[in-house]
């Protein structure tokens, strides 16, 4: 049994990214097409000596193609047993490793598990709720479970997908498109290619919504509160689930994307990549960010896109004909939830618990609209550079309310050196950097000030004559 080894994900993941089809794969690694197709789906191991020749056809590091799938599912299981409900549980982070390296499909058997359990537990509280208040009660809401498994298959490809890439520098071909006039030239390519015919509409006739195609009579309305780059997306943004529409459905027939509403939600988001790929072309955008050393702003400026599009398509810019920095993305709300994430370097967000206190995304809230910078260090030593920034969603009208997130993108301190924001910023002393965690229920911190629940990587011991840094800091320190 050492020789079998379920890799499948990992390995069509990395083919696709490549841009290689199952039939050429298949032909280099002496195997049918039928066979790795099981493969792929994990219906079948992959032999250790079709690992090694498989990673020489994609020039990888075997490590590549077998370590990060498993690391990440490791903390996903940690994450799960810091649930309070196995406090009385010993449980060694050696033994979820473990589990998640000899056993990954019990391993996601369990994460899947807990989601279902926290699900049914959001659902009974929300019931609670709506009976308290003698609300109607409607039917169940499963999105959250779906959201998470796009944001793990975007997290898989390197949030990178060579078809639609090529899809949007098609169509900036096909169409003549111009950065400085992008929406007569979407408009005229969506009437010619596909009749469809674009209009701009009032408030109150859009019905709350900025778009709304409207498939028997192929028009495309869009809302007149849309500024000029949103008007842009959402036109590319149609334009890709039509032009696209066979391709979207190729990726997303993955086995991540286990349901229909995820495989739907998937759609929506590649939609949106397209979108953003021909509103900032890949090699233009990698240019120009390399030119300003990754100014934002400067950017924003220049392909007429929000601060938040950009900061999302940077991440990206991974192709390996030309990488641009890894960045990893994430996006709060004032109540600390998250709403969106992207690990493309390897970081871990929490799934199931809020994000650390201390991480420079919640200090951005404290002067909205201004960049904040900084250098932060997790307890296994690893720093990262971050950048963060709030953002408000507003529909226009003075009884629309104000939504305010904030944002970060982050990467590693090396390539820090690369954005202008790392410009006089202490970047050498690691003393410098400010000590982050993940999650309280998985930090190892025995003195953070920040604490808000007790940790499992420690022993809770209280002696109430005696206060540590925090409530639950060991008194022993």
């Amino acid at each position: 049994m050492a020789d079998k080894i379920f890799l499948g994900r990992k390995l069509r993941t990395v083919r696709r990214r490549n841009g290689m089809s199952q039939a050429a794969l298949a032909e280099a690694l002496g195997i049918s097409a039928s066979y790795l197709n099981l493969i792929e789906h994990e219906k079948r191991p992959l032999p250790a000596e079709l690992l090694i020749k498989a990673a020489q056809t994609l020039d990888l590091d075997v490590r590549d193609l077998a370590g990060p799938a498993q690391t990440a599912l490791g903390h996903d299981l940690l994450e799960v047993f810091g649930d309070p409900l196995f406090e009385e549980t010993e449980i060694l982070t050696r033994q979820v490793h473990e589990l998640a390296s000899s056993q990954p499909e019990i391993a996601r058997a369990v994460v899947r598990l807990y989601h279902a359990y926290r699900d049914s537990h959001t659902t009974a509280g929300t019931l609670a709720e709506r009976v308290l208040d003698r609300q109607d009660v409607g039917g169940l809401d499963w999105s959250r479970l779906s959201s998470e498994q796009v944001s793990d298959f975007l997290e898989r490809h390197q949030n990178h997908f060579p078809a639609l890439e090529e899809a949007a520098t098609r169509v900036w071909h096909d169409a003549h498109l111009e950065g400085e006039d992008l929406f007569t030239g979407l408009s005229r390519y969506l009437e010619v290619r596909h009749g469809v015919q674009v209009q701009v509409h009032k408030v109150a006739a859009m019905h709350g919504n900025v778009r709304e195609f409207e498939t028997e009579s192929r028009n495309l309305n869009l809302s007149e509160v849309l500024r000029r780059g949103s008007r842009n997306f959402q036109l590319a943004h149609q334009l890709g689930l039509l032009e696209c529409s066979g391709v979207l459905d190729e990726i997303v027939d993955d086995p991540l994307l286990s349901s229909t509403d995820s495989r739907s939600l998937g759609r929506i988001a590649l939609a949106s990549y397209f979108a953003a790929a021909v509103l900032m072309p890949y090699d233009d955008l990698l240019t120009a960010a390399e030119e300003v050393r990754y100014d934002l702003d400067l950017l924003g400026h220049r392909f007429r896109a929000s601060f938040e599009q950009v900061c999302h398509r940077l991440t990206t810019l991974r192709s390996p004909r030309r990488p641009g920095i890894p960045f990893d993305f994430v996006r709060v709300d004032l109540a600390g939830n998250l709403s969106k994430r992207l690990a493309i370097s390897g970081a871990r967000f929490p799934r199931f618990s809020g994000l650390c206190p201390l991480w420079g995304v919640h200090a951005a809230f404290l002067q909205p609209g201004s960049i904040r910078v900084g250098v932060s260090r997790m307890p296994d030593g690893s720093r990262f550079f971050s950048i963060s920034r709030t953002v408000r969603k507003h529909r226009g009208g003075y009884r629309d309310p104000n939504v305010l997130h904030a944002i970060s993108l982050s990467c590693d301190v090396d390539s820090a050196r690369r954005l202008v924001y790392g410009d006089g910023i202490d970047l050498e002393h690691v003393e410098a950097a400010v000590p982050v965690g993940m999650t309280c229920r998985l930090c190892e911190r025995r003195d953070c000030q920040a604490r808000a629940f007790p940790s499992l990587q420690m022993p809770l011991r209280l002696d109430e004559n005696r206060r540590g840094a925090s409530f639950y800091s060991p008194t022993d320190l």
